[in-house]
């Protein structure tokens, strides 16, 4: 879970996992939508991978990069866990 939040932690991941919503990209169209230069984006989309937000398939001569939906699945149904939890009431958190 640390490399999941470390991963969403920085902007341009996070516009990366935006893109991918859409389509499957490769490391190219990825990064015709950044200033910087393709090493840097192929360096955030490694760690995408090792958080396992996106996977990579190898198609030819490319690699298309898409979102790994089983892993969003799983961190929304964790954080509408943490949300459904009963929190004790301010009466009951005083009294402890």
């Amino acid at each position: 879970m640390k490399k999941i939040f470390k991963a969403l932690d920085d902007p341009t991941r996070r516009k990366i996992l935006d893109l991918l919503k859409d389509s499957d990209l490769t490391a190219g169209e990825i990064a015709d939508h950044f200033d910087m230069r393709k090493p840097s984006v192929s360096y955030h989309l490694d760690l995408l991978k090792q958080a396992e937000l996106v996977v990579s398939v190898k198609k030819g001569q490319y690699v298309y990069y898409s979102l790994s939906t089983s892993v969003l699945e799983d961190i929304v149904t964790w954080l509408m866990g943490l949300k459904d939890s009963e929190a004790p009431s301010s009466d009951q958190a005083m009294s402890d």
